[in-house]
């Protein structure tokens, strides 16, 4: 195993095939399935690899050269790299005081088949033209005819339950904070109380971990199946719904035990948590035609128009036709209206659909664990 100039390809469920070099190859099998999609960040690579929600996912960097700052394990967002495979334009050996490994060591050892030299322009205009699809990178010496039927072959994302599949075991506890260069927008607290969270774990970044902490939160982890009574025994200030891969309606038991907590205790969600809150009171999730990916996503804040940019990643999102029971619509897209935001008063329960905590990418939105604290906190004082 490791960097070879081996041609390959990469090959869409249509039969649409890009030619390229294989950067990293494997043995047994010597190929790679997953949903083909495209992320337009400039910079950030590693915590897209590191980051849960690309689970089952081949990504397609737009950005023409990644690779170049190398490998920080600061930069971690989770203890493995997760997606099914990688692809570029040019992958580049790293120039950073900061990289302690490069990016082509960090594929070969985490066993992640990569391919470069590739139009990736073409790429990224197919899918938004015809939608996120499967799709495989394949060495030459498997047939186009082959490589086909391995792809049809493969589950659609559409009804997988991803998050079963990136979730803890066991429940453990977070107390890492964020390094005081990362802070962004997010103040530490400094008024004595701490709130104590448990997150329901689809899939966390730990930089949404690090940001609770940030914020004067006891944080303890829990898998996405865990029992309701295992969690009121934490006897927790408030639940948060983590990101994750996959189809919202298609989490096993999250619907329930979200349903358990709503009304009694603050609950926020984030991402993939976003829709579960949406599902559990009543909404509906759909299929989005290429999804959002990148750390450059305007959304606007109602009801005063503010403009957040924002950082993405998902492929399902809410419907707001029409918007769940009890809904207040609190954050929009700009590029394709895409509900962002909702609040739900009566519930003391809100969320997001992108990803605040940065990491990736700017720390416009990262207040909102601000006010799940404050949340927390009110409820706290008159309970």
């Amino acid at each position: 195993m490791g960097k070879v100039l081996e041609q390959g390809y990469l090959l869409l469920e249509d039969g649409r095939k890009f030619n390229g070099r294989l950067y990293v190859s494997f043995p047994d099998p010597p190929f790679t399935l997953g949903e083909v999609v495209f992320n337009t960040a400039m910079s950030g690579y590693q915590e897209v690899l590191y980051d849960p929600s690309y689970w089952g996912q081949i990504v397609v960097m737009t950005a023409a050269h990644i690779g170049n700052t190398g490998i920080n394990r600061l930069d971690d967002e989770s203890d493995r790299v997760h997606p099914s495979g990688f692809a570029a334009r040019s992958f580049e050996d790293p120039s950073s005081w900061r990289s302690e490994e490069s990016l082509s060591d960090l594929l070969i050892r985490s066993r992640v088949p990569a391919i470069h030299d590739l139009d990736t322009r073409a790429v990224t205009r197919h899918l938004r033209e015809l939608g996120s699809m499967r799709g495989g990178i394949f060495p030459v010496s498997i047939s186009v005819t082959d490589a086909l039927e391995h792809i049809q072959n493969h589950p659609q994302m559409a009804g997988l339950d991803g998050a079963s599949r990136v979730t803890c075991q066991e429940p453990y506890g977070w107390s890492t904070g964020s390094p005081s260069r990362w802070l962004g927008n997010t103040v530490i607290s400094d008024n004595g109380w701490r709130g104590k969270v448990a997150v329901f774990d689809y899939g966390v970044k730990l930089s949404i971990l690090r940001r609770l902490v940030d914020v004067g939160c006891d944080v303890r982890i829990f898998p996405s199946t865990a029992k309701t009574g295992d969690i009121e025994e934490f006897n927790p200030d408030g639940i948060l719904l983590s990101n994750g891969p996959g189809d919202p309606a298609a989490v096993d038991g999250a619907i329930e035990n979200i349903r358990h907590f709503l009304g009694v205790i603050p609950v926020f969600g984030i991402c993939l948590g976003h829709q579960l809150l949406s599902l559990a009171v009543g909404g509906r999730t759909y299929k989005m035609k290429f999804g959002h990916r990148g750390i450059n996503h305007p959304v606007a804040r109602k009801p005063d128009g503010r403009v957040h940019v924002s950082i993405h990643n998902h492929g399902f999102a809410v419907s707001d036709d029409p918007l769940p029971d009890g809904a207040v619509l609190t954050l929009r897209s700009l590029n394709d209206g895409t509900v962002e935001g909702l609040d739900f008063p009566d519930l003391n329960a809100f969320s997001v659909q992108f990803h605040p905590e940065a990491s990736p990418g700017p720390h416009d939105t990262s207040d909102v664990f601000i006010e799940f604290r404050n949340r927390m906190e009110r409820h706290a004082r008159t309970h």
